[in-house]
């Protein structure tokens, strides 16, 4: 029984309706009693705040390569490192020793890195392959996939059904059986095509799958079943529309996507054709399985000159999606939050837009046509992101609060925690320890850096 009160004007939880008046307190005053994880996030976002560039350590690569991508291992014991020269680089991030080199991993630019479980890994390459690691036996390859017929970009895993999901600027989206898993590859599909496709992710709970392009689009599949392959025009159709702010929310029907190119594309280019577009929504409130919505999304200093989505994250509890956006001309950078939105459309006449622009920052435009990969601490309260020859640490307000908690009415700009200067070349990607109060960057120059607290 929760304690009586003493004081006479407040009712106390015995009182008619008072437990529930009593809960419901306690609950909207998120206090320790009701998720004690918040105290440690915000003693570790404290923790990164205090980060110093000093506390940098250098960790020699011995690679000319870029570093292309970072990944972490679930338990935080082994941190990966991807590199333009063939090479995959394994390193004990605790002590910051070097424990493996694989130097013919694949036969071109290794792209993107991903942990099945603390002992399998996957890398992709733009060699077209996949190919399959375990870290107890590093000397070979479990197997290497083929299906690709371009550079392979970014891999997903849905550990649920331990499907691995990987696309490349081929346009495919791929889905790879691991549960039948030989030396001479998996059983895999074509699950889904679009032309200049950038970066493809899926939700923490894998109900949707997001994909960006190079022409500015945004497109999500909503109730995602992956046993299902799609072709072109077997899936509902949202109507194609501009995300929203909060301000326009009440305002006219959404309009239509603009024809947008990208710096190596012509512009009349968009994913889907218009006649596919201007089908009527299929939904009204709720969504068939893998009905698909394209988005352009909202980017600050735009001005309807397009822009190229280079990065595409996901929020660690699928509250929202983060993007970095170069415009077609090259002149401008951003980093920009979108909050998930659920439920019916506000009004009846005009399909539900999913994502809303929340928080946004300029970015430093430098090293042009390089893609810079930012990232979403464990705890969803910072974003790292690449910063010129640095990162910055960005929060959603001063205190880093949760998204949650901090949901402006218009977008507001994102506030900047820190930042860590420790690189002599352009840093290319960024990503948080999963467990300790670590951030590790990659530059150009294939130079990692860890970044972490001095006691």
């Amino acid at each position: 029984e929760p304690p009586r009160h003493s004081d006479p004007s407040d009712p106390g939880p015995g009182a008619p309706g008072g437990l529930f008046a009593w809960l419901r307190g306690r609950c909207l005053g998120r206090g320790a009693a009701v998720d004690p994880a918040r105290d440690t996030f915000g003693a570790m976002t404290g923790l990164y705040g205090a980060i110093q560039p000093a506390d940098s350590v250098s960790l020699s690569t011995r690679t000319h390569g870029a570093v292309f991508n970072l990944e972490y291992s679930p338990d935080g014991s082994v941190l990966t490192v991807a590199c333009e020269q063939t090479e995959v680089l394994l390193f004990d991030p605790i002590s910051s020793k070097h424990i493996k080199t694989l130097s013919e991993a694949h036969e071109d630019c290794v792209n993107n890195i991903r942990f099945l479980d603390n002992r399998l890994f996957a890398t992709c390459s733009d060699d077209t392959t996949i190919a399959l690691w375990d870290l107890r036996k590093l000397n070979t390859k479990v197997c290497t996939l083929h299906g690709h017929t371009s550079w392979v970009k970014n891999i997903e895993y849905d550990t649920n059904t331990r499907l691995l999901v990987t696309s490349g600027f081929d346009g495919n989206v791929i889905i790879w059986d691991t549960n039948r898993c030989t030396e001479d590859g998996c059983p895999h599909k074509k699950f889904f095509h679009t032309r200049f496709l950038m970066r493809m992710r899926l939700t923490p709970d894998c109900s949707k799958m997001l994909i960006s392009t190079s022409s500015g689009y945004l497109l999500i599949l909503h109730d995602l079943d992956l046993n299902k392959s799609l072709e072109v025009g077997s899936y509902p159709i949202l109507r194609a529309r501009r995300t929203t702010s909060s301000s326009d929310i009440t305002s006219s029907g959404s309009s239509g996507p603009r024809a947008m190119g990208s710096p190596c594309h012509q512009n009349n280019s968009g994913p889907l054709s218009e006649k596919t577009l201007s089908r009527p929504s299929q939904r009204e409130g709720g969504s068939p399985r893998n009905s698909l919505e394209v988005l352009t999304p909202e980017v600050p200093g735009e001005r309807d000159r397009g822009n190229c989505i280079t990065s595409l994250q996901l929020h660690p509890k699928g509250w929202a999606t983060l993007l970095r956006c170069s415009s077609n001309t090259d002149d401008q950078e951003w980093t920009c939050v979108y909050e998930f939105q659920e439920g019916a459309p506000v009004r009846p006449v005009s399909p539900r837009c999913s994502l809303r622009l929340t928080h946004c920052i300029e970015e430093a435009n430098v090293g042009r046509g390089y893609i810079k990969e930012l990232c979403f601490s464990p705890d969803g309260r910072m974003i790292s992101s690449p910063h010129g020859f640095g990162i910055r640490l960005l929060g959603f307000d001063a205190h880093c609060s949760e998204l949650v908690d901090c949901l402006p009415r218009e977008a507001s700009p994102l506030r900047e925690i820190r930042s860590l200067y420790s690189h002599n070349d352009v840093v290319l990607t960024t990503k948080f320890s999963p467990t300790h109060c670590q951030i590790a960057s990659g530059c150009l120059s294939g130079r990692v850096s860890l970044y972490q607290p001095k006691f």
